[in-house]
């Protein structure tokens, strides 16, 4: 009878996402994860074909986190739907720094296979709450993003760390910017 399984699949992503939580992707290998989880490294060989598969089940549990950021945001009510998106994605890199930098700096989206999805998923809402043009909401999301993106990789990197009502301010500011630019070029 072979031996029981003592440790999941499950178990084994979670240690890892917490060695990536604390001391970023870098840190993450077969050795680590084994001590880890109190085990050898056979459990972990023996759950994942390779470490290709345990890296992009690794990137979906950390997207699953950063989803959850932006559901919660979205709920909170704070902010229209659109902002509470930008302020969860911020939020995310300032109390997340090291998931952030792995999901969003680095290779992590690609490995996870949502790397396009969420850039859709924002134009279809802006189409949807705002009534722009397809084009006109995917330029509005790209400045958006490279705005929100810096602001957040500011934080994520120790960079700076201002309150959460100075970001919405400018957040504000800069999304009545970009809307007051493509009103200008439809005239």
């Amino acid at each position: 009878m072979p031996a029981k399984k003592i440790i999941t699949k499950s178990q084994i992503v979670e240690a890892a996402v917490n060695i990536v939580r604390q001391s970023g992707i870098t840190a993450l290998n077969v050795r680590t994860l084994a001590q880890a989880c109190k085990c050898s490294t056979q459990p972990i060989y023996l759950s994942f074909s390779g470490t290709d598969e345990l890296k992009q089940e690794v990137a979906r549990a950390v997207l699953k986190i950063f989803n959850e950021y932006i559901e919660r945001e979205i709920k909170n009510g704070e902010y229209p739907e659109y902002k509470a998106v930008g302020m969860g994605y911020i939020r995310f890199a300032k109390e997340e720094k090291q998931l952030f930098k792995y999901l969003l700096m680095n290779d992590g989206m690609s490995e996870s296979g949502m790397k396009n999805e969420s850039f859709e998923q924002s134009v279809f809402m802006i189409i949807k709450n705002y009534g722009l043009y397809r084009d006109e909401a995917s330029k509005l999301h790209l400045q958006m993003w490279i705005f929100v993106h810096g602001i957040a990789s500011m934080f994520a990197t120790e960079y700076l760390d201002w309150d959460y009502d100075t970001v919405s301010q400018l957040v504000t500011d800069a999304y009545k910017s970009f809307i007051e630019n493509l009103k200008g070029e439809n005239k």
